[in-house]
């Protein structure tokens, strides 16, 4: 999601005044500090810069909100079930491994999809295969597999799909 800069020197000038600001806090206050500090802010996004891919960008706010509002209502739902489930006696508890089918492909919605699945409770992706074709999954409580990797793609992975349109 990083933007070209106009300037030659700063490739990423956010990243620059971050690089600077820390090395300022990291070392005393000096002259001496500020050049150097400012010599490493240039250079070191200067060389990186060539080796960073294009990150896919979100088309549409809108969607990432009312995503983001969909996954903080499900991790507090889901916070509400597990303990629920925890409280209750562990011999009702169906804890599985399920194999998810993914059809994401771009690292950055890979990425946010599997920590989405991760961050709702009750879930964990645990490994992505080499193929990148299947997410697998560890489930506090299994009651209908074909049901939940349904949820999952239809709650997770399409709206995903659909913000960066891939």
């Amino acid at each position: 999601m990083s933007k070209k800069s106009k300037f030659v020197w700063f490739p990423t000038p956010y990243h620059s005044l971050l690089l600077w600001l820390v090395w300022q806090i990291l070392h005393e206050f000096s002259r001496g500090h500020m050049v150097l500090g400012a010599v490493f802010a240039i250079v070191i996004p200067w060389i990186v810069a060539p080796l960073s891919e294009k990150e896919p960008v979100a088309k549409n706010p809108l969607k990432v909100l009312l995503y983001l509002l969909r996954l903080v209502q499900d991790i507090i739902v889901s916070n509400f079930e597990v303990a629920k489930r925890v409280l209750q006696s562990n011999r009702h508890l169906k804890p599985a491994f399920i194999a998810v089918p993914i059809t994401i492909s771009e690292p950055l919605p890979l990425t946010i999809f599997t920590s989405s699945v991760s961050l709702t409770p009750g879930t964990c992706s645990v490994e992505l295969s080499d193929d990148k074709q299947w997410l697998y999954v560890h489930v506090l409580h299994l009651e209908d597999e074909q049901k939940l990797i349904a949820q999952i793609k239809q709650r997770y992975e399409a709206p995903i799909k659909e913000i960066f349109q891939c």
